[in-house]
């Protein structure tokens, strides 16, 4: 009986109440949603990253003149270096001729033929490739072999630079969809609160004389309580439909060719599901913290 007549006050408070209902539902939808979409990039910035490790490499320009003694990179200067270089653990050595450097160079700049027109095989330099397994022996390799004029080395190339600028981006990008949920968290705070002294103050003639008949404090402030949860459980339910719309949309859209490279892992449905039940509990602990607090501050009765 007490159960009905509770779910009969959160229904009738929330009918009451419609249009500040919709408006904190929209907003705790709009908030839950930035966060969940954060919580994506954090998601596909670790996956990422994870990528890159494994593909990160560092190249070392052989001088031309030691090119032109020994363009297979089979003795002299060029052998010496790769030669130290797969003797390092962990390490995978390719060397890049001319040649190969030359039909990699027109491949790049095919969709400008000014520049590919341009390029001549003996103006692109021969190479070591090096990739290393584990992240922490880059620095070491880097730092031991990148000076090395005597083993015939004269530029290097360091893919991390790239890869820094990328996860800077990416974490800007997180980094203000927290700061824009934050706001919005604080515009539903508002909301609840309104919410909760608006419902309060148009019963509160019920809720004295249910104080009256020997009602507790608890039982009679419940209803509102609840109200502010079911509002955020369908704000939630709002938030986590619009990641899927999201992923569908926008990222599968906006990143196609970027997945198509493999240059970001890609965001899956499952990824949604994964922040899903923290979002619908995050939207219910707001609500029911705040209506809480608001209760026990400003509701006396």
């Amino acid at each position: 009986m007490r159960a009905n007549f509770i779910i009969s006050e959160v229904l009738n408070g929330l009918r009451r109440n419609l249009t500040m209902t919709i408006a904190m539902i929209l907003t705790t939808a709009i908030t839950l949603g930035m966060f969940g979409g954060g919580l994506l990039v954090i998601q596909m910035a670790d996956k990422s990253q994870k990528i890159f490790l494994d593909r990160v490499e560092m190249e070392f320009y052989i001088n031309d003149a030691v090119t032109d003694k020994d363009p297979a990179c089979k003795t002299g200067e060029c052998a010496q270096l790769r030669a130290s270089l797969e003797n390092e653990p962990g390490v995978t050595v390719t060397y890049i001729d001319r040649q190969e450097a030359f039909e990699r160079a027109k491949e790049i700049f095919k969709n400008n033929p000014d520049l590919a027109d341009n390029i001549r095989p003996e103006t692109v330099q021969a190479s070591v490739r090096v990739r290393v397994s584990e992240a922490s022996k880059f620095n070491t390799i880097a730092d031991k072999y990148r000076g090395r004029a005597d083993l015939g080395v004269e530029a290097f190339r360091d893919d991390r630079k790239l890869v820094e600028r990328i996860f800077n981006v990416l974490d800007g990008a997180r980094n203000a969809t927290f700061a824009v949920a934050l706001v919005l968290a604080v515009a539903a705070m508002l909301l609840i609160i309104n919410m909760v002294q608006i419902a309060a103050f148009t019963r509160r003639d019920e809720v004295s004389i249910m104080r009256l008949v020997g009602a507790t404090r608890w039982y009679t402030q419940l209803p509102f309580l609840l109200e502010a949860v079911v509002a955020a459980f369908l704000g939630s339910l709002l938030a986590i439909g619009s990641l899927f719309l999201a992923k569908r949309f926008f990222f599968d859209n906006a990143l196609r060719e970027l997945y198509g490279v493999s240059f970001f892992a890609r965001i899956e449905n499952s990824d949604v599901l994964f922040v899903s039940p923290w979002l619908v509990l995050g939207g219910i602990a707001l609500a029911g913290a705040t209506a809480y607090i608001t209760l026990r501050v400003y509701v006396r009765e």
